[in-house]
Parts: C-alpha cells; structure tokens; sequence
C-alpha cells in the first residue's frame, strides 16, 4: 500500500498487477517487438492507437490477486494510406490476428504537425497568403478534421481542412485568423486536393495575449489582496494506492488512461459498513461532439468529435501545480504510445486530491431542544470529497475532467472547458458598423474584427453501471400530476413507475416540463427494508438538448445526442458512442444504430451512456481566455444504504 505523497510511482511497473492495467512502456515496447518480428512494420508503419485489450468482463470479475490473467494490446497501424488492427498476446509474445479494417482511425500527431507543411507549399495557398500581403513564414496553421458530408469527392480520403492564422509575437496562436482562406488535403495521397479562397477579410491587428505581462498591456491591473486562505494538507492523507488500485475513505477504484477517452475508472466499489459493494464495472469518456452553427464554408465542417477524431489521452497535458489542482495533491505520469510505437510518458497528467469543500455533508439545529439559559449548537459533519482531475488540450479548447468521490455513496462527474474560443475574422470593429448585422448572424463579436461563432458542446460518458452485480433494470418513474376529488387540495404529483423493457424504449429526453427520476436497480437483491439497492441519475442542469436537423450530415454521425440517456445490454465492443473509427465515419457504427436493433434490456447487464454539455453562445468576457465553465451530473444512491453513509463521517 502506498500513501498519498509516493503516489508518483504509479503506473510505472513493467509487470502489471490487474487485468485491467493500463499499458506499461516496456509492453508498449513489446507490442512494437512482436510486430516487428512478424515482419508487419516498415519505416512507413505509424501506430493510430495502442490500448490494452481488456480481458472478458466476466474474467475480471472472477478474478483473485495473484492469480494469473491474459494479457493482450489492440494496435491500429497505418502504413501507405492502408490501416489494420493488430492482436498482441504479450504473455506469449505473438501476434494473434493482423486485419485491414474499414474507417479511418484517430488522427496522428505527425498528420497534424505535416498537414501544415503540405499546405504552405501549393502554390494556390501561397498565392492567397500574398494577396493579403503574407508568406508562408508569416503565418501558423490549424489542420481540422473535416468530417463526412456524402460527397463522391470524400469516399476513400482522409480529408482535413487547413486554414491559417498570423503567427503571434506573444502567447495567444489563435486570435488573429486569416479568414476566406484554406486548404483541403488529403492525407493519405499529402496532397492538397483545393484551396478556397472566398476573399480577403481584415486580419485582427491585436494578438491578445494572455500571460500576465501581455495582460498588463490592455488592461488596467486589479487592486492587490492579500493572499487567499489556501487549501494545505499535512501528513500522508487518507489516499492509498496499491498498483493501480486507488481508495479513499469508502471509496475504492481501478484508474487507467487510454489514448481516446483519457481517464478510465473501472471496479468502483464503496464500503457500506464492512462490506464492500459494486457501483459500477467501468466509466469513462465516450465521445466529444463540438458543432459549429456558422455555414460559411470555412465554418460549416467545424463539427468536430474531440474524442474519436483526435483522442483526450493523447492530448493530455502537464498539470501545474496550485493551478490545476492543489499543490499537495498526487500527481501521476502516465505512459502512452507515440506515432511510431513507442512509449511516451506525460508527466503530471493525472492529479488524486481529497479536499474539505467547506460545506456540511449534513446538519441540522433542532429549535425544540433550544431553551433561554442554553443554546444546542446544531449537529453536523463537515464534507469532505476525492477528485481525480485530468486536463485535455484539444485544438483551442482545453477540457478539464473531474470525478469526484462524495461522502454520502455519491459520484459526481464534471467537464470544466475553458482555453481560447475559436475565433473568426471580420469586417466589423463595433456593433455600430454597417457590417455588424452580417457578421454577427452566426457568432458575437467579442474584439475588434474579431467573432466568437456559436456551437456546442456534447460530453457522452459511458457508464457500466453494476449495482450490486452485473444484472440490473432500468427504472424510470415520471413525476405525474394528479388530483383527488377527496382532498381539499387540487393537485399534487406522484410517481408513475416505468420500466422500459427495450434499448428504443429506454431512450429518454430530459426535460425539465416533465421531469423523472431515472435509476438503475438490481431487482435479485433485496436491500434493507426489501428496497432493490440502485443508483439514480441526477442531471439537473447539466444536458443541453440538440437543435439539430436529423438529416443533417454531422447529427447522423452523432444521432445519440437526439436524446440525453440510452440504455444498451452490455457488449464489450461496444465502448464509444460515436463508433469504432469516429474520423470521417458516417454514423453507421454508432450508439444510435447499436440502439436501434432494440434488444432487450431487463434484468441484464446493461451500460448507461449520458449526454451532458451546453450550448456556447460567446460573450466579451469569454476573451482572450474563457472563464472554466462546468457542467456535471451525479449518480446517487437510492434506497442503496440503510441509512445516510455520511452519519458515520469524523466530526472536527
């Protein structure tokens, strides 16, 4: 076991201890080895992902310490526009199957970083840069994926879509765009296939920067404070760790990170006096689906799935220290794989913190017990919560994910994005000129010939929820109104129990004008009172419902978020909602079409996925960084204790 400040060798043992342990470097080693000696990798060969094959779910359950387990990789390589699926047995230290496969996988480091290049050398860019008086050197671009529209033109590319900004003399890369002007490349040809040109558009004169001494420079400084009342610990805390294995309080988890989704929380367990009980077999991020609503046609294809198409393990980045997180907290190196197959650790790219959040996990001052020559102070416990933080720099945005380990048997999952909006060049310097009603129609003018576009952001989070073992129901009670002519009152509401037999029947919309408590149960188990043990689903606040048109090309590869909740029967290769191979994928392998076969869901071992995330209407105040702005949900215990677990909590 070790304690919180060891928490740093974390991850770095070559052997691992769990079935479900993240890759080590000298495995990520070993795939690349038994490739090679199978004679399936050239200098060409590029490694699009490299992730732990999970052995079976039931395996891992039956699973004891120190018994022996399989151990196997999934890599997806890429060599001459042509990609495969490669099974590693590393145990035996063969390849099991070498397979093309059809989509395209997640976008390479060395296809971002190339793309540029590609499209500062055709002479029709280069042509575009001089009509607005730039060259080549001038200028920073920002290859995008282009997602699928159904044109002739797309079928057998792997499309981007490079415009270009001025280079910045200071930190901000992204404020002054050279609007009108990009180029299409495809990546497997390196070619660029068309440049647009739709017109040369004023470049922002200012580069806002945003470290402190460019700040200084716009803005008037703030008055100094003294400082802060900072959160400390001393000691070794209550985090323990044992491999990979973390726990804390009544809390014990498995903690991993993936190239795609980033943090993967698996056999999340909480103790109910000495008894530990099962929440849930795996949560993780599934898919990030950020559209644009700006149908320029440098805009219109800004419809981006952050997830599948770039990946939020391979865009971590370095926690700082007493900004991200607390300065005591742990922070963890994870190691991953680079472009050709060898292991990259990130430092710092995870964070575990316990934190006193200054509030009550309960309290109440009774008035009865209250008598002129005494005053009962009231009776309470003070709260205290874990977080496990990572931080995902994905283009211009950066995505904080938090889960958070409550007291009281509750998980809060929570998305902070902030970073820098992307932004459009304009005519208008102020909502005075003519231009602004043109320029403004899609977006806000946030600078000087500067607009922020409108769109939004989805976060979908798988959740394998096993509420005291794998086989559960949905539950799904609508708050319905109702009225007793034997009453003297004229309306009240009550509970109208649905359990929804079917994944088409489970889909749910939330909506606050008819609200619902959505549960999870497991009807084989009897909790105390004979409850069935479940958790619910508190989303309050934290979904935002799509405004798109089903026949529009980026909700048909996204058509989960049609709803905030699905519920599906439990198949491992069912792991991500916008399908296998997001990058330019057309919504045919997806959680929408999984869904729509409609297989039975009672009584089973089912998976959650909810959709939460908010519509970006772009302010002043996002500019030149967005203030982190949170959305979140929570599964609660229902009817899962016998009492509230937080009785039991140490007072101060």
């Amino acid at each position: 076991m070790l304690k919180l400040p060891l928490l740093l060798l974390f991850s770095v043992a070559a052997l691992a201890q769990n079935p479900l342990d993240g890759l080590s470097a000298a495995e990520y080693q070993q795939v690349k080895t038994i490739l090679n000696s199978a004679g399936k990798l050239t200098a060409a060969t590029r490694f699009n992902t490299v992730s732990l094959e999970e052995p079976a779910k039931t395996f891992v359950r039956a699973w004891k310490p120190g018994e022996p387990f399989p151990r196997r990789a999934l890599a997806v390589v890429t060599e001459h526009g042509k990609s495969y699926e490669a099974l590693v047995d590393l145990n035996g230290s063969k390849l099991v199957s070498f397979k093309p496969i059809t989509g395209e996988p997640q976008i390479l480091l060395e296809e971002i970083i190339g793309a540029t290049d590609i499209a500062l050398s055709d002479p029709r860019m280069i042509a575009g840069l001089a009509k607005r008086g730039l060259k080549p050197d001038q200028v920073f671009c920002q290859p995008l994926t282009a997602g699928n529209f159904g044109t002739p033109q797309e079928s057998g590319k792997r499309l981007m879509k490079v415009p270009c900004n001025l280079k910045p003399s200071g930190s901000n890369y992204f404020s002054q765009p050279i609007e009108g002007l990009f180029a299409t490349i495809d990546l497997k040809s390196k070619k660029v296939i068309a440049v647009t040109d739709t017109g040369v558009v004023p470049v922002p004169s200012s580069d806002w920067g945003y470290t402190a001494k460019e700040v200084a420079g716009y803005t008037s400084p703030r008055v100094a404070m003294k400082p802060p009342a900072t959160v400390t610990q001393t000691g070794s805390g209550n985090v323990t760790i044992d491999g990979s294995r973390v726990q804390w309080d009544i809390w014990r988890f498995h903690l991993r990170v993936d190239k795609r989704p980033g943090v993967v929380l698996s056999l999340v367990d909480v103790r109910d006096g000495s008894r530990w009980r099962s929440v849930a077999y795996q949560m993780n991020l599934s898919e990030v689906f950020v559209p644009y609503q700006d149908p320029d046609k440098g805009w219109y294809f800004r419809t981006y799935m952050d997830s599948g198409e770039y990946g939020f393990g391979n865009f971590l980045s370095p926690l700082k220290k007493g900004v991200d997180c607390p300065a005591y907290a742990a922070y963890l190196p994870m190691t991953l794989s680079d472009d050709r197959g060898d292991p990259l650790a990130i430092p710092d790219s995870v964070c575990v913190f316990e934190r006193s959040i200054g509030d009550p996990a309960w309290r109440h001052f009774e008035i009865f017990a209250q008598s002129p020559d005494k005053m009962v102070p009231a009776e309470g416990r003070p709260a205290s919560e874990l977080v496990v933080r990572s931080a995902s720099e994905v283009g211009n945005y950066d995505y904080l994910i938090d889960y958070v380990f409550e007291q009281d048997g509750t998980i809060r999952v929570a998305v902070g994005a902030t970073g820098i909006d992307a932004v459009k060049g304009v005519a208008s310097k102020s909502m005075k000129d003519v231009s602004a009603a043109d320029d403004t129609r899609h977006g806000t003018l946030i600078a000087p010939n500067v607009v922020a576009p409108f769109h939004s952001h989805f976060f979908n989070f798988r959740l394998d929820l096993d509420i005291d073992g794998a086989e559960n129901n949905f539950l799904r009670e609508r708050l319905t109104p109702r009225r007793d002519p034997n009453a003297p009152r004229k309306s009240y509401w009550s509970l109208v129990d649905e359990k929804p037999a079917t994944e088409m029947a489970a889909r749910t919309k939330i909506n606050p004008a008819t609200p619902a408590l959505l549960g999870f149960v497991n009807p084989n188990v009897d909790s105390a009172l004979d409850h069935h043990p479940g958790y619910m689903l508190d989303a309050s606040g934290s979904y935002a419902n799509s405004l798109l048109s089903p026949d529009d090309p980026p909700f048909r590869r996204n058509a989960y978020v049609a709803y905030q909740l699905w519920v599906t029967p439990y198949d491992p290769k069912e792991r991500y909602a916008g399908g296998r191979y997001a990058m330019m994928s057309d919504g045919s392998d997806t959680l929408a079409a999984w869904a729509g076969r409609d297989r039975p869901i009672g009584n089973r071992d089912i998976v959650a996925w909810f959709t939460m995330g908010f519509h970006h209407i772009p302010r002043m105040e996002d500019w030149p960084v967005m203030p982190t702005h949170w959305s979140s949900f929570s599964l609660m215990p229902m009817n899962f204790f016998a009492t509230n677990p937080a009785l039991t909590v140490a007072g101060h």
